[in-house]
């Protein structure tokens, strides 16, 4: 359940709506979709301006650096990426599975928060003083430059504090106030290495001071970031009778840090391969191919949002067919997402990857190579998350370290054969296999199971967007922003028009329609009480 400061927030504490009529629905089957629908829609709204931040911090950072410099930084930044999610040792997804039943506790919160805390401190000091030691090293194999090391240093120290700025947003999370977790996680952060970024440059400083730019606000953030968790909350962080805690704490979060180990060597060992055995400037174009491709991750990453406490909760309680009805909703609703945003990407890639520059073309077929396994990965839904929080977290440990092995072996020959393409590939098909097999490992062990004839009408739609947009760019002849804003928009419509006569599944129209009129109250309220303040001036 929601703390009382989450629940009291109009928007997380989101409940069912009378006035949308679903005699098929439960409601505790409503409720569970629109909690998980409004964490969806604030989430995106949240990726989104994240992706933005992002991108415009590549962008000012490939113009001000150039090929090789920006090489060098992003073969840093994507080192210190790969310890930005093992640094918290699985404690952000156990505070998801535990803070909620606790509820009635707050000394046993307290314990838990706090352990997570004292975790993410001591494993990202290990984890900086080895940095440090290898720094040399890992330039001399790597890409030989000598802003690497001092770079990788400030990237070290970054390292604890991202993964401070992770609990203080695990834990409003965990209280289902999908702002807050949206706040420190998808705006603050990035924000912060925006303003880094295009503050130092602007000062004169080059790749060492940017880094340092990144560290101070970062810093500032930690700081200001937790008394706001704990107000927010509820939940003060304390140590006292934490051994009678630290053994099922770490029953699920080991496991879950070793997974995620395993998820390094599947999801980022082509970012490490890319650096040592191809160039600086490949690692430059492949960075900027990964910011593209996080786009197409915003549906599921957004549907995730609120999905794990409402899982656990309806897991708990023993609620197995309502968890399966919302399991089949809400992957059905992030394939119809991410449909239009594939198409997008995969038409007019070649288009968008210009916009950085003419080299970053060559990033193309890698895109939509990657992009392949974005769908798959999407087309199942949480598989991830629901094992963790069904207590299949060893499952889930044995099948990423089994996929990790055979994911290096397989992208290092494709990168030898194949360069960025093969990097891709390597990636997209670790992607398709460990999603195809989370899924069936959820019908094996809870009988989970997704899937219905629903899930083609948005490949339909799809395929009739792809079409028009096709059309579009081989018409107007041209790769520019008119021709990209145009198809896209042409596109869109298409799907929109092509699903609606497919048919809207009614939990769909349930979600869109109860939101839409709760958004539409809360927006006359704030201009009622607006006009309120007006009136009494």
């Amino acid at each position: 359940m929601p703390s009382e400061t989450a629940a009291d927030d109009t928007l997380d504490g989101v409940v069912p709506d009378d006035d949308v009529p679903d005699s098929d629905i439960s409601d505790d089957e409503r409720e569970a979709l629109l909690t998980i629908g409004h964490g969806a829609v604030v989430a995106s709204g949240g990726q989104s301006l994240q992706r933005a931040l992002t991108t415009a911090t590549e962008y000012a950072l490939a113009q001000g650096f150039g090929p090789v410099v920006y090489g060098v930084y992003a073969f840093a930044w994507r080192v210190s990426q790969l310890l930005f999610r093992l640094v918290n040792f699985g404690s952000v997804p156990t505070l998801q599975r535990y803070l909620s039943a606790h509820d009635d506790d707050p000394a046993r919160q307290g314990r838990v928060v706090g352990l997570a805390y004292l975790t993410t401190l001591i494993v990202g000091l290990g984890f900086a003083g080895g940095l440090v030691l290898a720094s040399g090293r890992l330039n001399a194999a790597t890409v030989s430059h000598p802003d690497f090391p001092p770079t990788i240093h400030l990237f070290a120290a970054l390292v604890i504090l991202v993964g401070l700025v992770q609990v203080h947003a695990g834990i409003l999370r965990a209280v289902q106030s999908a702002r807050g977790e949206a706040l420190f996680n998808r705006i603050l952060r990035p924000a912060v290495r925006l303003v880094g970024a295009v503050g130092a440059m602007a000062l004169g400083y080059s790749l060492v001071g940017v880094a340092g730019a990144f560290v101070v606000g970062m810093a500032v953030l930690v700081l200001v970031g937790f008394p706001m968790a704990v107000s927010a909350s509820g939940i003060r962080p304390g140590l006292r009778g934490v051994r009678s805690e630290a053994r099922r704490f770490y029953n699920h979060s080991a496991p879950i840090a070793l997974s995620s180990l395993g998820k390094v060597f599947q999801n980022r060992v082509d970012v490490m391969l890319v650096g040592f055995l191809l160039t600086a400037k490949a690692a430059g174009v492949y960075n900027v191919v990964l910011v593209l491709v996080t786009l197409a991750w915003i549906p599921l990453l957004s549907f995730n949002m609120l999905l794990p406490p409402v899982a656990s909760a309806l897991y708990a309680d023993d609620e197995m067919e309502t968890l399966n009805a919302v399991y089949t909703a809400v992957t059905r609703l992030i394939v119809t997402c991410v449909v239009p945003i594939l198409v997008v990407l995969t038409v007019y890639g070649r288009s968008i990857l210009s916009v950085f520059g003419p080299n970053f073309t060559a990033g193309y077929v890698p895109l939509v190579v990657y992009l392949g396994g974005v769908l798959v990965g999407s087309a199942v839904g949480a598989t991830g998350w629901l094992l963790m929080m069904t207590d299949h977290q060893y499952a889930r440990m044995a099948l990423d370290w089994l996929l990790a092995v055979l994911n290096t072996l397989l992208t290092f020959a494709f990168v030898r054969a194949f360069g960025l393409s093969g990097a891709a590939l390597g990636t997209a098909v670790a992607i398709a296999v460990q999603n195809s097999i989370q899924v069936v490992l959820l019908r094996r062990f809870e009988g989970l199971w997704p899937f219905d004839a629903t899930f083609f009408k948005p490949l339909g739609a799809g395929v009739a967007a792809a079409g028009v947009m096709f059309f579009v760019r081989e018409a107007l002849g041209g790769a520019g922003a008119v021709v990209v804003a145009t198809g896209a928009t042409l596109g869109a419509a298409t799907y929109v028009v092509a699903l609606v006569a497919l048919g809207v599944n009614d939990r769909d129209r349930l979600v869109v329609t109860a939101l839409a009129a709760r958004y539409r109250r809360a927006i006359r309220a704030a201009l009622g009480e607006r006009s309120d303040t007006f009136g009494d001036r």
